[in-house]
């Protein structure tokens, strides 16, 4: 078999040498160690706790605790409970108190690669100290949550680990979001703090955050729910207005509203502030931050991960799906708003040591080699991108490559989505000279890091395939009725067993968890992906089963957009489902129902279009708009966004057609495609 034109029987072993310098050096020390973390799964994640630092340990420590079985009572994971430990003291005290204090914890680099800065560990301890001083004064404690609404700036991280240190639970934004969806965020989290910035840039667009962030704290006024203050960096030095003080100044600059009784200046904020802030020791069940990512209902699922696990679960997953070494520079271009960020730019590097590379900018933005450049000035020996991001880069061709050297790399990486087998072999090829091995793995926000991926130096690799279950990790594939297929086999993608980075519940929905991920296979974490297994074993994805989007990496639900365009005023009904496109993985078909009186003309496709950004983010806007008479429905009234999926491919293989109440609609849908009627 053959996918996309390429053997699907073409294997990459790993290079000999290279093996030697592997913490895995071959496929049978691959199994001996994951056999050892499936059939004692204790004794495994003790030993790997042991690296850490613990101000409890009781004697009788229950590692793992789990129940995955709804008809045997509520689904719980918990692991070391009891213990009590604190993230931030883990990735840094501790890695200070080894004498990395003076190694560079990041380089950060501006959007237009004009300003490059750095901070040591002993540095960002010292900034997370001070404003975790400042919070408590604000009086954030324990248990509180706190919004983070930036680009990717040292500041943010800074964030993350002032609530780290204090106990308090961070939930980071995506940058461009809208201000209803940061609202929803900062209510559906409970935040009492939110933290942003004056404004950011991402290649030549200006996004101003802290004016979406005001329009946000506006809406949450209008919803009673009471932030008690915004502290703002001064990441572009925008000039502030008091809105009491008159500005006399003739300069005219970029402006921000500026309100003394809720905005407080990060500067202001953390000066005087003690360079130290006790940390604050916390269980290791208790909550470390809540990131929302897309629901089937279109409600936003506040997905919560815990301290202990997750800190043992990032810190291998980094350590081991890029062969870590002591002293390598790790570079990924994963925004801080998505969970890879999280556990890949973050908290798995920093619990390992490493140096990382903080981007805020765009990978072809000023130039189409801004990234080989970047890798060539840091000696950069661990690169990780998105899918997307490969196959835009494949568009400039290989010069903008070339013209760098890259020879300090060692390990390439993608994640995120499904990674077509051209684009693999063009970054292991032309990125990596064929002599960098590329790890390509699956994992989602509610895995907490990967769960299926390749390893370098052990295992071989497949363009394409995603490879070998991790430690810890035991996959299976189930048929429609739930039964577990064995040797090669293609179905429902389900996890049999707790890892110690899973989603401990969904943030107040704890019935939502349970029917998203229990429900439909009871006794197994449904990931609702579809998946291959060969017959040697690798993995291979075949996409949603659920109705989510996967758009250049970002996780959307059809109801999101579908509930954005459906409040214009022109549109009745509105159906949203993914297309293929060849570099953003997937890309927004929505089928409108038109009010009577309105046409499908080119304005009226842009405000459907704005309404889905200003709504959701840019991300979430709509590819191509197409007006029908009516939407495939089924006889109990749900629409069939398989069917419309088809259309889209101009597919007449159609599947059972006799739940649909009016099989008329079909002819409809594809006589406007092949004649190009309302399809813009």
């Amino acid at each position: 078999m053959a996918v996309n034109g390429i053997p699907e029987d073409s294997v990459y072993f790993p290079d000999k040498e290279y093996s030697k310098t592997s913490h895995i050096g071959s496929l049978n020390e691959y199994r001996k160690l994951y056999q050892k973390s499936v059939e004692d799964p204790e004794g495994f994640w003790m030993e790997i706790a042991g690296e850490f630092f613990w101000k409890r340990w009781p004697e009788e420590v229950q590692v793992v605790s789990y129940n995955f079985d709804i008809t045997k009572g509520p689904v719980r994971v918990k692991w070391l409970d009891g213990c009590q430990t604190n993230m931030c003291y883990n990735v840094l005290d501790r890695l200070i108190g080894k004498g990395l204090g003076n190694r560079v914890a990041y380089y950060w680099d501006s959007n237009d690669d004009s300003i490059h800065k750095t901070v040591t560990y002993n540095e960002l301890l010292r900034d997370v100290c001070r404003l975790a001083n400042a919070f408590k004064g604000l009086g954030i404690k324990r248990g509180d949550r706190v919004a983070i609404y930036m680009s990717v700036t040292l500041e943010l991280v800074t964030a993350m680990l002032a609530c780290a240190r204090i106990g308090a639970i961070h939930t980071v934004v995506f940058a461009g979001f809208s201000a209803e969806a940061l609202a929803d965020r900062i209510i559906g989290a409970n935040c009492k703090l939110l933290v942003t910035a004056d404004g950011a840039l991402r290649a030549d667009k200006f996004i101003p955050l802290k004016t979406i962030a005001d329009s946000a704290l506006v809406i949450c006024k209008q919803q009673d729910h009471k932030v008690v203050a915004c502290i703002v960096s001064p990441h572009l030095k925008l000039h502030r207005i008091n809105i009491d003080v008159n500005n006399n100044e003739d300069e005219v600059k970029l402006v921000i509203n500026w309100d003394p009784n809720v905005d407080i200046l990060w500067t202001d904020a953390v000066e005087n502030m003690p360079d130290y802030c006790e940390p604050e020791w916390m269980n290791a069940e208790d909550l470390l931050f809540v990131l929302f990512t897309s629901g089937s209902t279109g409600k936003p699922k506040g997905i919560v991960h815990t301290i202990g696990g997750y800190l043992l679960y990032s810190y291998i997953t980094f350590k081991h799906v890029f062969n870590y070494t002591d002293g390598d520079v790790f570079f990924s271009t994963a925004d801080l708003g998505w969970m890879a960020a999280h556990t890949f730019n973050v908290y798995g590097p920093l619990a390992n040591g490493a140096s990382v590379v903080l981007f805020d900018g765009t990978p072809f933005y000023p130039l189409a080699g801004r990234l080989w450049a970047t890798i060539d000035r840091l000696g950069v020996n661990i690169f990780n991108t998105a899918p997307t991001t490969v196959r835009s880069l494949m568009r400039f061709g290989d010069q903008p490559v070339k013209q760098y050297s890259r020879q300090s790399l060692k390990v390439l990486a993608i994640a995120g989505e499904t990674m077509n087998p051209e684009a693999w072999l063009w970054l292991r090829d032309v990125v990596g000279d064929g002599r960098c091995p590329v790890v390509d793995s699956y994992w989602q926000t509610e895995t907490g890091g990967p769960m299926i991926t390749s390893l370098p130096g052990a295992t071989p690799m497949k363009p394409g395939s995603v490879s070998l279950p991790f430690f810890g990790v035991v996959p299976a594939i189930l048929d429609s009725d739930g039964r577990e297929l064995e040797g090669e086999a293609t179905g429902q993608l389900v996890f049999k067993t707790a890892w110690p980075g899973i989603a401990r519940t969904i943030d107040g929905q704890h019935d939502r968890y349970e029917s998203t991920y229990f429900h439909k296979y009871r006794g197994y974490y449904w990931t609702g992906d579809g998946a291959r297994r060969d017959t040697d074993g690798h993995y291979w994805l075949n996409g949603r089963n659920d109705d989510n989007l996967n758009v250049s990496g970002h996780l959307l639900s059809t109801v999101e957009v579908e509930t954005a365009v459906g409040e214009h005023r022109a549109v009745a009904e509105a159906a949203a489902v993914s297309a293929p496109h060849p570099i953003k993985g997937d890309c927004i078909h929505v089928f409108v129902v038109l009010n009577n009186g309105f046409q499908l003309t080119p304005e009226l496709i842009k405000d459907i279009k704005r309404r889905a950004r200003d709504k959701i983010g840019a991300h979430a806007e709509p590819d191509a708009i197409r007006a029908v008479a009516e939407l495939p429905k089924t006889k109990s009234g749900k629409i069939m966004r398989r069917i419309l999926k088809k259309v889209t491919q101009n597919d007449h293989q159609l599947g059972d057609t006799s739940t649909m109440a009016d099989e008329s609609v079909i002819q409809e849908l594809f006589a406007r495609l092949n004649t190009g009627s309302d399809i813009k």
